[in-house]
């Protein structure tokens, strides 16, 4: 199984990463590779690459396949030396391996040939290679690899697509991931570079459907890797889930894509993480991770960057619509908006080397192995002091109770007097309640086993007061936004005046909806 990761260079820091690598000594190799599917793209489908590649003058064929977090991919070589034409592609001959037995499955189709390949795309590409020993980082050994060339589709027509590659790869060759993180973290930070999750095959699958921009990856339940983790693969189960939600999205982005889903996915992927890292941290006091200090800032800025235009827009778009039926005066509250137009694109938020820092440091955690998930204590040669061991399976439970059970009641006591609250507060209890949702479907299956349903039928009694509070939420906003439009239009203030008059009746509804969540089992609570 390989653990690596793979940046993305800005075109102007192509020439300083190039001379940083040779620094030390490079090899270049030409990797000129032929990726083969079945027609309806089965292997893509599945997350599997099937390759053929001239690797200067032997061939290698290669299948991969997703492993079981942003790191991990699983792979078998083989070398079939140096024949002048390009060899067959034969699936067989990664029998016997587990990636090759995944491969095998997909291409069964009852006959003995299997399912026929064709090929899809191909790519030509220069590549500097040097390995890189970490100082301090467990004997780490990292492979770093700097891909310049293209990438080009074979649609079946003389019509082929390209799309340039400029990326840096990043792979553990034998010692600790932590190694590798941090010598990941170090380039990312001093060239600008951002984490991508776009392979090769998958940019040419791309142009193979001339496809601009990809769905907005969402949310999924966390993997646990056994009945009864500890607390520390609780954490790295959670985050690991946090990641595959964000990463994704957070690739597209930096790479340029505006798409308003992807960018909303992301702001609810951090709010997932925080919840997570403020949730989770009691489980291994160890992880150094779950320091506030550490993580907190550069999420809470990215957040915002990413949400600050875009909710805006979005308040707007919902309110026009009443106001116009309401008969408010037509006119764009929107219209020379200072704050609007200095906020950072999204992409330079996603860019931003504090943000990409924490995703670098925590995909490697999710990554490491139990003895050491979060230390990068070694440098400099000294042995790091003995840590407090993570909580055992039952000890996880109790603290995982203690937590739902707490933010359940912080709901209740302060939906009972929200009408009273203050604004500030009443947004508080907002946040609230998303955390309290956001850790009740992480660790559900922790205490779902015996009653499937009890989890599911609890986040279901918590929707009616989400879609209040969002409600209550968005019209606050409004609110705030056309009370500062006023300054640069006196048509503002019939908006002022229309929200002012809804904001009792909205919170009535919030408090009542809030209320009701009381009478829903608690699926965390011992039978």
């Amino acid at each position: 199984m390989e653990i690596e990761f793979k940046f993305c260079i800005p075109a102007g820091r192509l020439k300083a990463v190039e001379a940083a690598l040779k620094r030390g000594t490079v090899v270049r190799t030409r990797l000129q590779a032929r990726y083969f599917d079945t027609a309806d793209q089965r292997l893509a489908a599945d997350g599997m690459v099937l390759r053929l590649r001239k690797e200067g003058r032997r061939w290698v064929q290669t299948v991969k396949a997703t492993g079981d977090n942003a790191l991990h991919r699983l792979e078998h070589n083989v070398d079939l030396g140096t024949a002048g034409a390009a060899p067959a592609i034969h699936p067989q001959r990664h029998q016997g391996t587990p990636v090759g037995d995944r491969l095998a499955k997909l291409l069964a189709d009852g006959s003995d040939g299997g399912v026929p390949l064709v090929e899809r795309q191909s790519t030509d590409i220069v590549r500097l290679t040097r390995d890189v020993r970490v100082t301090g980082a467990g004997g780490a050994v990292v492979e770093m690899a700097l891909d310049v060339g293209k990438v080009v589709a074979h649609a079946g027509t003389p019509e082929q697509r390209a799309s340039p590659v400029c990326e840096l790869e990043l792979e553990l060759k034998h010692g600790d991931v932590q190694g590798l993180v941090s010598l990941a973290r170090r380039w990312s930070q001093q060239h600008g570079l951002w984490f991508s999750t776009v392979s090769k095959a998958e940019r040419g699958a791309r142009l193979l459907a001339a496809q601009e921009t990809v769905e907005a990856v969402k949310a999924e339940a966390p993997h646990f890797g056994s009945p009864h983790p500890d607390g520390r693969a609780i954490q790295q189960a959670v985050v690991a889930s946090c990641l595959a939600q964000m990463l994704p999205n957070a690739s597209e982005i930096a790479a340029g894509s505006e798409d308003d889903e992807q960018v909303h996915q992301l702001r609810i992927g951090i709010r997932r993480l925080r919840t997570a890292l403020r949730e989770l941290a009691e489980l291994d006091t160890a992880s150094g991770l779950f320091d506030a200090a550490a993580w907190e800032p550069p999420l809470v800025e990215a957040f915002r960057a990413l949400g600050e235009l875009r909710d805006r827009e979005q308040v707007v778009k919902l309110a026009q619509p009443r106001l116009r039926e309401a008969g408010a005066p037509e006119f764009d509250p929107l219209a020379g908006d200072a704050a609007a137009k200095s906020a950072p694109s999204a992409g330079d938020a996603v860019r931003a080397s504090a943000f990409q820092n924490v995703l670098v440091s925590l995909i490697g955690f999710t990554a490491a192995g139990p003895a050491k998930a979060a230390s990068e204590s070694e440098e400099g040669g000294e042995m790091p002091p003995a840590s407090p061991a993570p909580l055992d399976a039952d000890a996880a439970r109790r603290v995982l109770r203690k937590r739902l059970q707490r933010l359940h009641k912080q709901v209740m006591r302060e939906g009972e007097r929200f009408e009273s609250l203050d604004t500030e507060s009443q947004h508080r209890v907002r946040k609230r309640l998303k955390r309290l949702r956001y850790l009740a479907e992480f660790v559900a299956p922790l205490f779902d086993a015996a009653d499937m349903g009890g989890a599911e039928r609890y986040l279901k009694a918590l929707r009616p007061a989400q879609d209040a509070l969002g409600e209550f939420n968005d019209e606050a906003v409004a609110l705030a936004l056309y009370r500062e439009a006023t300054e640069r239009d006196s048509r503002a203030w019939f908006a002022v005046g229309w929200f002012s008059a809804r904001h009792a009746a909205g919170a009535r509804a919030c408090a009542k909806a809030l209320g009701k969540i009381d009478k829903a089992a608690r699926f965390w609570k011992k039978k």
